[in-house]
This record gives structure tokens, sequence and C-alpha cells, in this order.
């Protein structure tokens, strides 16, 4: 039998321990900030008000840049859903990141990400993080290896599938591996906005999670079409925005919430009402950062998948919602993947300050690691611009970076510099032509100086080519030396 008086130390020490690893612990999780990424759908560069929008005012997503920081040159990871969301889960740009196109599975949701794929969400919640996703996914259909449940998410609730996520009155979400019925919007009732239920769900999250640290992914379904928004939002502003454009869409049948955009007689409003509401949700993530008194301890970004979208009734030249950009989603010129980028630190990062270091998707996940202390994955595209965000130490420069779009005859972009390459119908036509343009003098690219500089075309084709490997999804392959 043990002395008591051994017996007395044992306990003594036992417990000391588990004192100095529980005050290690907490220590360690007090310097690991909380970290809040909102994702905008399909909102372009010009349509917030701190980027030049004049049409109307976004206060809440703005208040982050002015408490915070704002990136003038920073890129997507894609100009369409997810590829984009792909590159920045990954930190692959789209010649290695696994998904590189919006493929589909029937009867619901995208092509996977493989198993193996690491996520930023994997990398947190490997830390300590409680990691949670609300809003669109569309990296793997229910069930498979890609779901986010599968991919470092201990919680999610919103849409799995992009097609679903086109309608804003669903018959059903997701809530971790479970379907959620909205009896609410059965037939054609429309008894459950979607983006407000979510929205709820996110800031329980937060609010749950006040005490340790957390990843909190919002990847929101706003502005994308359809262009639906509740009466209460629609009242103010219907009729501002003459003339307006009528949009016809599908109302009743097979596809009826399923994909195709319903109709919307007031698009100008709708749209208005739709950002509105999406800034009035920065707002309340921002106001419940700070009621719960975690501010100092919790970075929040802002940003948008890719440039402004086109359909269901949206009209981006009404808006100017790509601003000085020449494109679109889906294009790679500057107003298919040039996004806002907005970020808020209290004590950390310099209140109202503005960076041109070029930026894009990729960085997302190195940036983390070095907020977090976590160790960088090996064979990433992305560079950290947390020296950036906190001003110390010298921030890296990217030595280029590549899009290659996957749809509409085979789509790429490098830049170097200021120094921009683009090429369409590169799977279509062998001898389509380089594109040129120098983005210190012309971020419009209105002038193709591919004639002028013949030398710098082949350095940035030949970084093109470099670029492009096999996806494990889909075997893509159209690059080819320059002749």
């Amino acid at each position: 039998m043990m002395p008591l008086r051994n017996v007395h130390f044992r306990i003594v020490g036992l417990t000391l321990a588990a004192f100095v690893l529980a005050f290690s612990l907490s220590a360690k999780n007090a310097k690991q900030p909380n970290i809040i990424y909102i994702l905008a759908d399909d909102l372009g560069y010009g349509d917030i008000s701190m980027f030049g929008q004049e049409h109307f005012k976004t206060p809440n997503i703005d208040r982050i840049a002015k408490e915070g920081i704002r990136f003038t040159q920073h890129y997507s990871g894609s100009t369409v859903c997810a590829p984009s969301r792909s590159c920045l889960m990954t930190g692959l740009h789209t010649g290695h990141t696994p998904i590189r196109g919006n493929f589909e599975i029937k009867p619901e949701g995208q092509k996977p990400m493989p198993a193996e794929t690491v996520t930023v969400a994997e990398l947190l919640e490997k830390e300590g993080y409680v990691t949670g996703a609300f809003g669109k996914w569309g990296l793997g259909f229910p069930g498979s290896e890609g779901d986010p449940m599968n991919q470092g998410f201990d919680a999610f609730f919103g849409y799995n599938c992009q097609r679903i996520a086109h309608n804003y009155y669903p018959y059903h979400l997701w809530e971790d591996e479970n379907k959620l019925i909205l009896t609410g919007n059965e037939g054609r009732g429309e008894g459950i906005y979607a983006p407000e239920m979510i929205q709820e769900r996110t800031l329980e999250f937060i609010e749950a999670n006040r005490d340790e640290p957390f990843f909190c992914y919002v990847p929101h379904v706003i502005p994308h079409a359809e262009m639906f928004a509740p009466e209460s939002y629609m009242e103010r502003f219907r009729g501002k925005f003459l003339p307006e454009k009528n949009y016809e869409g599908t109302d009743d049948g097979p596809g009826f919430r399923n994909g195709p955009y319903g109709s919307q007689p007031d698009s100008h409003a709708a749209f208005v009402a739709m950002v509105t509401m999406l800034d009035d949700h920065v707002g309340q993530i921002l106001d419940k950062v700070d009621e719960l008194g975690i501010a100092d301890n919790t970075i929040i970004l802002f940003t948008s998948d890719n440039g402004p979208h086109m359909e269901g009734g949206a009209d981006p030249e009404y808006f100017d919602s790509n601003g000085p950009l020449r494109g679109h989603k889906r294009d790679l010129y500057e107003g298919g993947i040039r996004v806002p980028l907005l970020a808020r630190w209290p004590g950390k990062i310099k209140v109202g300050s503005k960076t041109d270091h070029v930026s894009a998707f990729w960085d997302f996940l190195p940036t983390v690691c070095d907020l977090a202390g976590i160790e960088m994955p090996k064979g990433i595209d992305g560079v950290s611009f947390a020296p950036t965000l906190l001003r110390s130490g010298k921030q890296q420069e990217h030595s280029f970076l590549y899009w290659a779009f996957h749809e509409r005859g085979g789509r790429v972009a490098v830049r170097k510099g200021d120094w921009k390459l683009v090429k369409y119908n590169v799977d279509k036509d062998p001898q389509a032509k380089w594109e040129l343009y120098d983005l210190s003098k012309d971020v419009g690219e209105s002038k193709d100086v591919a004639t002028r500089y013949p030398e710098i075309v082949r350095e940035l084709s030949s970084l093109a080519v470099g670029a492009e490997v096999p996806s494990p999804i889909e075997k893509f392959q159209f690059l080819r030396p320059l002749n």
C-alpha cells in the first residue's frame, strides 16, 4: 500500500500538471485568433460603396475597411463558384486545385474534392479550432468525401448544392449530415427565405464558441441569381431604380426551384435589396463579435467569389458593378476575377489602411497558418499576406498568378508584376492569340500590347504551360507551348 504522504504528493503533482496543461492550452488558444471569413456570391468589384458604388450604400461592409484594411489588388480563385472555393480551401490555384469547374452530380451536388485533399478547415480543426460553414458549399455532394463534414468542418448549415442554391425559397437545406425539410416553402410557398435562416445559425455558432478558438466560414449566397428578397426589403427600393428590368423566369413546372431562376419584374430593386440584406448580415456579425467582447481576438475578412453575374435579371451595366474593370463572371479579364478584400482585427490591423499588395484566394490558407501558428503544408501555391495585415516582417510577393477556366472554349490568364496575359478558346483553337495588358497603365484592359512586347508574351505563356497539371477530377491538359 502506498504511504499516505506519497499519495498526497502524487495528487498534488497530478493536480499541478493538469493546471499547467490547462494553462498552457488556454495561453495557446489566447494567441490563436478566431477567424471569420465572409464570402459574397457574385458581388462585383464595384458593388460596395468603398470601391465606388454610387447607386446604393454598403455601410457595414465599408465598416470593415474603415476599422481595418482594404486590398485593392485581390483576386478570386476562379471566375465561377466551385473552383474559386476550391482554391480558397486548398491554397492551390486552378492549375493545381482538384475542383476546376462547376461539375454537376445528380440529383444534388457537385463532384467532390478527393478525400486526401488538405483544407484550411482540416488544418484548423487539428489545431483545436471549432470549425463551421454556413451558406453554400459546392465541393462535394451530400455524404461524399467532399462533403463539408468530411473536409474539416464540425458544423455545416446551408446549401450543399450550387444548383439548388440558385433559389432562395428552397424545399430543404442541410444541417450537418441531415436534410432539413422547409415545410413553409412547400409547393410555391415562401415561408422561409433561406439566407435569413442561415444567418441565424451563423450568429448562434459564433456565440456558442465565444470561449474557444473558432473558424466561421460564411459562403453567403447573396447576390447570386435569382433576384429575390423578402418584401420588407423590396418595398424600400421598388420604383427607385428606373427604368426597371423585367425578368421572366421559371415559376412552376418540373424545373421549379431546382436551378432555373424565378421571374422578377423589379430586378434592379431586388438586387439593391439583396445587397442591402448582405450588408445587414455583415453588420450583425460585426456587432455580435463586439457584443461578446471577442473583437480583439477575432479577424474578420470579407470578399467575393468572382465578378458580377448577368443572370436571372441581374444588370451589372446599370449598377457599374465591375467599376473600371473589363469583363464579368466567366471572364478572366479583371472584371471576372478581381474582387474586394477587406479585413478587420482591432489592435492588430491598422485602422483605415489600404494596400496594393497583389494577392489571391490561394493565399488565405498560408495566411491562416501564419496567424494561428500552424505549420505550413508543402506544395501550396499561396503566399501568406499576414505581414501586410499586421505590418510585421517582409511581405513576400508572388512570382506570378495563374488562372484557367475550363468552360466556354477554355480560358487562361497569367499575371506577373503589372503584366497580364490572357488567352481565350484555348482548347478549340490551337492558333488562338495571346493578349497582353499593362495593368499599371490600363486596368480596364483596353489596349492589347502583345505585338509590341513578344518577349514578355513568351515569358508569361511559358509560365502558363508549366502551371497546369492534370486534375484528379477531370484530366485537363489543353495548354501547348507558344509557337
